[in-house]
């Protein structure tokens, strides 16, 4: 007469096993993050393989770098980057032109990768059409994915084109374009909320946490809170080293102490005019601005309200490496907002 429920003691006792079992797993499973921000750095070689008379322009917020890269604010999406998985929105554009064919667009894209491998997406419009499409499957890099507790970079990820990508780029150019041949390397760098990480020491993007913001529409230039001088970065960098040659870059916070929850506004000077600037707070890049022809960037930056009391820091440092400047600032948490 015991055997029923014995039987079912068993039972009971077997299911609450394997439920903490799958609540274990479960737990040990990370699970994605939402971005909260970075940038990613592309310079697919259109130039050279739709001849010499390719142009190609970026459209903001999106900005041309050097080494005719364009770099591309992370837009929101989510990782994880311990599965290699990704799901990130970059936004801007880039604009194709050559002389006898209308310019092509190439916004909306959009990286997805699923343990390391996966898609590049585009919207691609053409006199006044567009669709959307997957361009380019994209692969791993020579290394690992590099993690931080505030985000993750992905460099080098190998980009080649689709049947359908290989397809829109023969149309627009009347150049042949075969599915699998490789564009430039892509970079993403995105943040993940978490602070008290380290940034690059080398100016190198791709090397560091956080979000970056570029310049506001208005051309692919301006400095944020700047006049914007029209030239593309990096163009007057020999002219602008001669210029700048000898003065160290400098940086300020335009008040020494901000309440938690305010917004301030980083402003630094003897930077190369044109050339991309990095902005890390308390060493967490997290936005870029453009020099104006003056060496100058300005950048507007919150306080949130997450901030610890006590000192902080701005870092303005050049993409290409070689001038920095820091800022401090306090941050007293007696006059904490809402």
């Amino acid at each position: 007469m015991n055997r029923p429920g014995a039987a079912v003691t068993a039972a009971g006792a077997l299911l609450a096993l394997l439920c903490q079992g799958t609540a274990a797993a479960r737990d040990g499973a990370e699970s994605p993050r939402e971005v909260s921000g970075g940038f990613a750095s592309w310079g697919p070689a259109f130039g050279e393989s739709t001849g010499a008379a390719a142009t190609v322009t970026a459209g903001a917020p999106a900005v041309r770098g050097p080494g005719g890269r364009t770099w591309f604010p992370v837009d929101g999406g989510s990782v994880n980057p311990g599965a290699g998985d990704a799901d990130v929105a970059l936004d801007g554009s880039i604009r194709l032109g050559r002389p006898g064919t209308d310019t092509l667009t190439l916004d909306e894209l959009r990286l997805r990768l699923d343990d390391g491998t996966g898609t590049l997406r585009v919207r691609a419009q053409r006199a006044g059409e567009g669709h959307e499409l997957t361009l380019a499957q994209v692969g791993p890099g020579a290394g690992a994915p590099s993690i931080r507790s505030g985000g993750a970079t992905w460099s080098g990820l190998r980009v080649s084109l689709t049947v359908e990508g290989a397809a829109l780029l023969t149309r627009w150019s009347g150049r042949s374009y075969t599915a699998g041949d490789e564009l430039a390397p892509l970079d993403v760098t995105v943040g993940t909320g978490a602070s008290g990480t380290a940034g690059p020491r080398g100016g190198v993007p791709g090397a560091s946490d956080g979000d970056a913001s570029a310049p506001p529409e208005g051309g692919d230039d301006p400095s944020p809170g700047s006049a914007g001088t029209g030239a593309e970065p990096g163009k007057d960098a020999d002219a602008g080293a001669e210029q700048q040659a000898g003065a160290a870059p400098s940086a300020a916070v335009d008040l020494a102490n901000p309440a938690v929850g305010d917004g301030r506004r980083v402003t630094g000077e003897g930077f190369v005019p044109g050339e991309v600037v990095l902005v890390a707070i308390d060493d967490d890049t997290r936005y870029q601005a453009v020099a104006d022809e003056s060496g100058r960037i300005a950048r507007d930056f919150p306080v949130y309200d997450t901030a610890s009391e006590g000192a902080h820091t701005v870092r303005l440092y050049s993409v290409t490496g070689g001038r920095e400047a820091v800022a401090e600032y306090t941050v007293r948490s007696d006059e904490a907002t809402s």
